[in-house]
């Protein structure tokens, strides 16, 4: 029955790296895990222990450096949507702040300014802040 409490704290854990996503509690919680299969299989507490405390440091040291380098991607490594913030764009259609279209890597994307006071001209080279649902919300960068 010990099992049981070692799939609680394993769930407790998960629970706890849902709301962090900072990739060790999800590690503590295979250790856990682990614990659980051993106290499953009939071994001492001291075992159990044990068992979850290396599987835990195991998956701290080896598993969870890889997992972040995966989940946080550089910059040049985005594609689609989340590449275009930080991109350059030229002003095909007046741009304001409700309005207007640019045109970047080939494609027309409808735009507004992220200042709403500041208007754009076609032709003005201007600077993607963010991508809003469709829109890109743009600046002119400072010269």
């Amino acid at each position: 029955m010990a099992w049981y409490w070692w799939v609680a704290a394993g769930i407790a854990l998960a629970v706890v790296e849902i709301a962090t996503v900072d990739l060790i509690f999800i590690m503590l919680a295979a250790g856990a895990a682990a614990g659980a299969v051993a106290s499953a299989l009939g071994a001492p507490l001291v075992a159990q222990v044990l068992v979850a405390g290396a599987v835990a440091v195991l998956m701290l040291v080896a598993v969870r450096p890889v997992a972040l380098r995966h989940l946080r991607q550089p910059v040049d490594a985005r594609t689609g949507v989340a590449a275009l913030p930080g991109q350059p764009a030229v002003v095909v259609e007046k741009v304001d702040g409700y309005d207007g279209r640019v045109r970047v890597h080939g494609e027309v994307w409808s735009a507004r300014s992220l200042d709403p006071k500041r208007t754009y001209e076609p032709g003005t080279t201007v600077d993607i802040v963010r991508i809003d649902g469709a829109t890109a919300v743009v600046l002119a960068p400072e010269r």
